[in-house]
């Protein structure tokens, strides 16, 4: 296990190259610019299982989730960082998302990581690339809250968060069934449908974490 200061420069480190790797995108992509967004919504969400793994205390964990949390809204009113707020719809997304990770870390970190684990992951590769294949599949779809849903997207949160909740499985010691990850993975496919002003950013991540807390052994 590495010691506090050199744990946090690895994480600074990661996240410093997701936010170059948006702005990157965004400068490469400039009419792409919900794919800079889905980059940084993707790329942030390993900070947690690798801050399971260099063994970062709530002590630590916690502080920095809340200035990262009031660093987006302030970003949210400013702009400072437009790749992850430039969308073309109203939505509170990466300010639920750093307050659902700030709640699991102050509920859940470090006794139950696993848990705040399938949340995040859940909710960073299962919604980031529903988001992107739903876009790029013709399938069917409708309409919810305003927002609209598809096929392609649903299945692909679904498949995604399967495997997620599966490898999570096998590097933790936690214990749970196969119809329990189908449950979890059915649940995490449902909230993400209620999605106004980017709700579910806050739904998603603490229905699994919770849901996973309830079915695991």
């Amino acid at each position: 296990m590495l010691g506090n200061a050199n744990s946090i420069v690895i994480i600074i480190g990661w996240i410093c190259t997701v936010l170059l790797g948006a702005a990157i995108c965004r400068n490469s992509f400039p009419n792409q610019k919900e794919l800079s967004r889905k980059i940084v919504h993707i790329g942030t969400g390993p900070v947690i299982p690798l801050a399971w793994f260099l063994g970062i205390s709530a002590e630590l964990a916690i502080p920095v989730a809340i200035i990262i949390t009031i660093a987006l809204i302030i970003n949210h009113r400013i702009r400072l960082l437009p790749a992850l707020e430039d969308v073309n719809r109203q939505s509170y997304g990466t300010i639920a998302y750093g307050i659902s990770i700030s709640f699991l870390l102050i509920l859940l970190w470090p006794d139950h990581a696993a848990a705040v684990t399938a949340g995040v992951l859940m909710m960073s590769f299962g919604d980031g690339l529903a988001g992107l294949i739903g876009r790029q599949v013709n399938s069917s779809n409708w309409i919810i809250f305003g927002q609209r849903k598809s096929l392609a997207g649903t299945l692909t949160m679904g498949l995604t968060g399967i495997i997620v909740l599966l490898l999570i499985m096998t590097f933790s010691a936690s214990v749970i069934s196969p119809l329990s990850i189908l449950l979890i993975a059915g649940l995490a496919m449902g909230l993400e449908q209620i999605s106004p002003l980017g709700i579910d950013n806050l739904t998603v991540p603490i229905g699994v974490a919770y849901g996973w807390l309830w079915l695991s052994n």
